[in-house]
């Protein structure tokens, strides 16, 4: 959105430099636009913000800074709802991160506002300021989800405030600080879940598909625990199969063997099961897809704990969830074996992060 006649010219170049992006000028500059995707409004432009505010997943503002302050103050709910805001001075010197800077992506869209403008992105939050680890970001780029946001601002405290904090890694991918870049001094990596209690950090962020037990509970009440995209669930069922007996089977068989559906990347199973509206429901209700595999590629899979005749004769495949698991996963072995009900079996595998996810 642009106010004024200097930045009117300003917000087109920005809005064809953008892909997708839609502009917002006051009607009375209709004589100063041109192109696509722009829409002359004759509301206040207090209106058409609280409009766009709930519409937008971002918004780049050609307003200042105050003015935009005072505009949203009444529309603010909460940063892991609220819009990313970035704000662009009339000139086009500096486009500045106002609100939701990490989890609504206004830090990254100043940056990139700044560079398509040669402009001056302006950052404040602490983690990028003092470079070093952003507690509510921490591996989302890897696939990563936080299983609860409970100790967030504690743990924030503790890093740019350079306290002592503990980084363990348990699953899932290595990669989650730049390579050449040290560690703030601040910040120690363990090696063990045990060996990180022990020494006690005043705060810890951690990486694990594990279920943590009430052992853990001193360390976990100042920690971030995060779930990796670790597991893969093979599954198996008869025709019919109800989402519920599925999921019943699922969860159970995870829960059993300490680990956290949270961390499950997708389901597989054998082509034939392809739209098995039990499956796909499980799926959607996971919020994850399904890789399937033909008969033979499964039956060439080594590494299976049991056959079925009966997946034999109706499906041409020796097995399903055992082999459809480790398939998926890059694995050699299995995490948790075969689990069945009268209609559905499920086992588990870990995924080999070196690879990715294999899909038909």
């Amino acid at each position: 959105m642009a106010i004024t006649k200097h930045s009117a010219a300003l917000s087109q170049r920005l809005r064809d430099l953008l892909p997708g992006a839609d502009l917002f000028i006051p009607d009375k500059f209709a004589s100063q636009v041109s192109g696509d995707r722009t829409t002359l409004f004759p509301e206040k432009v207090s209106e058409k913000l609280g409009e766009l505010f709930t519409s937008y997943d971002n918004l780049v503002l050609f307003i200042s800074l105050g003015a935009v302050v005072r505009m949203l103050a009444g529309h603010l709910k909460d940063k892991r709802y609220d819009p990313g805001v970035v704000v662009v001075d009339d000139r086009g010197r500096f486009a500045i991160s106002v609100l939701s800077g990490h989890l609504g992506g206004a830090n990254a869209l100043a940056r990139r506002v700044a560079d398509l403008l040669g402009a001056q992105p302006v950052i404040t939050t602490a983690s990028d300021v003092g470079e070093t680890i952003a507690v509510d970001l921490f591996g989302r780029d890897l696939g990563w989800r936080m299983e609860s946001d409970i100790h967030v601002t504690l743990v924030s405290a503790a890093v740019v405030n350079e306290e002592p904090v503990g980084v363990l890694v348990e699953t899932g991918e290595m990669g989650w600080w730049p390579a050449g870049k040290p560690l703030p001094a601040s910040i120690r990596v363990y090696a063990t879940l045990d060996e990180m209690a022990t020494a006690n950090p005043n705060a810890a962020l951690i990486v694990t598909d594990r279920l943590l037990g009430e052992g853990y509970a001193p360390l976990l009440k100042k920690a971030v625990v995060y779930r990796p995209r670790s597991l893969v669930v093979g599954v198996g069922c008869k025709k019919g199969a109800s989402a519920d007996e599925i999921e019943g089977l699922l969860r159970q068989t995870l829960l059993e063997a300490g680990l956290s559906a949270q961390s499950v990347r997708n389901l597989a199973s054998i082509d034939a099961k392809r739209g098995e509206p039990g499956l796909e429901e499980v799926a959607r209700r996971l919020g994850v897809p399904i890789a399937y595999f033909t008969a033979e590629q499964l039956n060439a899979v080594e590494g299976v704990e049991s056959e079925s005749r009966a997946a034999l004769a109706a499906v041409g495949a020796k097995g399903v969830c055992e082999p459809a698991a480790l398939l998926s996963a890059g694995a050699a072995k299995l995490l948790v074996s075969k689990r069945k009900t009268t209609s559905v079996t499920v086992a588990v595998a870990r995924v080999n992060v070196s690879g990715q996810m294999q899909r038909k």
